[in-house]
């Protein structure tokens, strides 16, 4: 299979093809860093990045805590349950992504980027000392095996740019080219984000099954020091960290150990971050913030509370409805369910009413959908589309609202309604169709979710009054990887985070390509020609407009396609720290995301 869509010429073959095509077109000039649209912020010749200090002390660490457990080391396969820093912390690409811009990469393991006038091919120079952990240099050959090895074995985040590559190529000692075969303009830069590994340590293992058997060989600035399966993982500072002097390093990867402690709930893990075993903690909880962090650490300053705002948009988090199971395939009954949770009360249950709720999947953005009917280039994007688009799309849409009380009664009104137009209706107090058969699901969380849990007993109050019943399981988390990764649940938490620049992330999220492969985060198994459309104009927009347009229609069709309840939205973080942990007074755009805490973070004792 691999054959049919990579091939690797030699050194002479691919010189060829660069001087057929010299007559066509002037080449670009290799490049420090590349940005979605327009030029990069920062100059060739940047100090640090805006939001990195770069005379931070190195020293001290961070601990923080997980609800979870994990059995694998490898977080680029598909099979078992990793820490998910991992991901970000443990391992490098040929470029690294700065979270002050939408979307721009500046070199890392790459000294300079190069593509063609219109994206279709894309090139990068290796720096001639950059170091895996062990010592041995970084090889076109190590970087062409990552590729291939994650495009083929690895999780399926990573194949559908794959597919995408028509070559891949050594065109120097130092330099590779990759040749597209679709036009997409987010290609170079994604290809530029791919994990880099070690070719020689895998050698006679198998990549694709492997689990806590093998530590990783890598780049990073971190290595995995020890480790307790479910229990913990310690990462180590590399005091021979081939990257320290980088201009995009420096003021980075100041902490000597980031240790990561998991728990078997969030309780559990709050009162081991009082009682001192943890030394940072994120509350996503307003109400507990402001009752709960008042213990004598707090009171003596031991512990700062901060706040970090951010300009990203809101995601998506909720509960999502699986639509290839009947129970959520009409649309009409997954509207009953958003009119039946009862967002008003169980967020002043939960919260206080101090967190506002998520009104669309890019809300707090610019790229969010516009409140009223669809107008300008909006409309015009959606009008090939009006009769597959659900109500609400092109005319306007809002989420339901409650009155705030327990009964909910003017809404579980609208949502009997709609079950009965859906052919459901109350006999018997039991929820059936016209063959007498019941209406049920089974809701599928993981152990330890106890806010999911909480929210998940009021729904299901509700519910009940509807003559509904539905199945709560609640299994540890590795059975619940499994269970999500093959879409073996009715509905289930869901949480997706969303970036200032959209694009073919957005295919594994809601493509119809992605809905029936196994283990890719279309949870709602959505199959939208619209969504499709809008997502292939994100891709090659070359205007700001069409941007804009394309991002604010595709959220309007995944917003009316009523496949997540959300809740509450979280546009402050709220981060509870030790005193000797410091972050910069410049927070970046996207504020506490990813890898900001702990890479720009620093200890320092008074």
């Amino acid at each position: 299979m691999m054959a049919d869509f990579f091939r690797r010429r030699t050194l002479g073959t691919a010189l060829l093809t660069l001087g057929l095509g010299l007559s066509g077109f002037a080449w670009a000039e290799p490049q420090h860093g590349i940005a979605m649209y327009g030029a990069p912020a920062l100059p060739p010749d940047f100090d640090h990045l805006p939001y990195a200090n770069p005379d931070a002390p190195k020293g001290g660490r961070i601990v923080t805590g997980e609800v979870g457990s994990f059995d694998s080391l490898n977080p680029h396969i598909l099979k078992g349950s990793v820490p998910w820093q991992l991901r970000f912390l443990a391992y490098e690409s040929l470029m690294g992504r700065s979270w002050d811009e939408p979307f721009t990469l500046y070199g890392l393991l790459a000294e300079s980027i190069e593509t063609g006038p219109n994206r279709e091919w894309v090139e990068f120079t290796l720096r001639e000392d950059a170091r895996f952990s062990d010592g041995s240099p970084v090889t076109v050959e190590d970087v062409m095996w990552s590729y291939e090895t994650l495009g083929t074995e690895g999780h399926p985040r990573y194949r559908g740019s794959w597919e995408k590559i028509e070559s891949m190529e050594q065109t120097g000692p130092r330099s590779l080219r990759f040749t597209f075969n679709v036009e997409d303009r987010e290609l170079a830069l994604l290809i530029g984000m791919r994990p880099i590994l070690k070719k020689a340590q895998w050698e006679g293992k198998d990549f694709a099954s492997s689990g806590l058997d093998v530590v990783p060989i890598t780049t990073a600035p971190y290595v995995i020091d020890a480790f307790e399966a479910g229990r913990y993982v310690s990462l180590k500072r590399n005091p021979d960290y081939w990257g320290k002097d980088l201009p995009f390093m420096k003021g980075q990867a100041n902490l000597d150990e980031i240790r990561m402690e998991f728990f078997g709930d969030g309780t559990v893990q709050f009162e081991a971050f009082k009682a001192g075993a943890l030394n940072s903690i994120r509350e996503n909880n307003a109400e507990k913030w402001e009752t709960q962090y008042d213990f004598p650490a707090v009171q003596r300053g031991d512990v700062v509370k901060s706040e970090i705002a951010h300009g990203r948009p809101t995601g998506m988090t909720g509960f999502v409805m699986n639509t290839r199971h009947g129970a959520f395939a009409d649309w009409r009954v997954r509207d009953a369910m958003l009119h039946a949770f009862n967002f008003e009360y169980i967020n002043e249950t939960m919260t206080g009413s101090k967190q506002s709720r998520i009104a669309s999947y890019f809300s707090n953005s610019e790229l969010g959908m516009q409140a009223g009917p669809a107008t300008g280039r909006v409309r015009a994007l959606l009008e090939p589309f009006a009769d597959t688009l659900l109500p609400g799309a092109l005319d306007g849409y809002a989420l339901p609202e409650g009155d705030g009380s327990a009964r909910n009664r003017a809404n579980l009104r609208a949502a009997m309604a709609l079950m009965e137009e859906a052919g459901w209706t109350v006999q018997d107090g039991t929820m059936r169709n016209a063959e007498g058969r019941p209406f049920t699901f089974e809701i599928v969380l993981s152990q330890g979710a106890g806010e999911e849990q909480s929210i998940i007993d009021i729904f299901t109050q509700a519910l009940t009054r509807m003559g509904i019943a539905p199945q709560v399981t609640v299994i540890d988390p590795a059975q619940y990887n499994e269970r999500i990764n093959g879409f073996d649940f009715d509905m289930t938490f869901f949480r997706r985070g969303l970036s200032l620049s959209p694009g073919n992330e957005q295919r594994l999220y809601w493509g119809s390509a992605a809905a029936d492969q196994q283990g890719s985060r279309n949870l709602m198994g959505m199959k939208s020609p619209a969504a499709d459309a809008m997502i292939d104009v994100l891709l090659n927009a070359e205007s700001r407009e069409d941007f804009l347009a394309a991002a604010r229609a595709l959220d309007r069709i995944l917003t009316t396609g009523r496949y997540v309840i959300p809740i509450y939205q979280w546009n402050v973080s709220r981060i509870a720290h030790v005193k000797e942990l410091h972050y910069p007074a410049h927070v970046p755009v996207y504020g506490d995301w990813i890898d900001w805490q702990p890479n720009a973070w620093w200890w320092e004792e008074n």
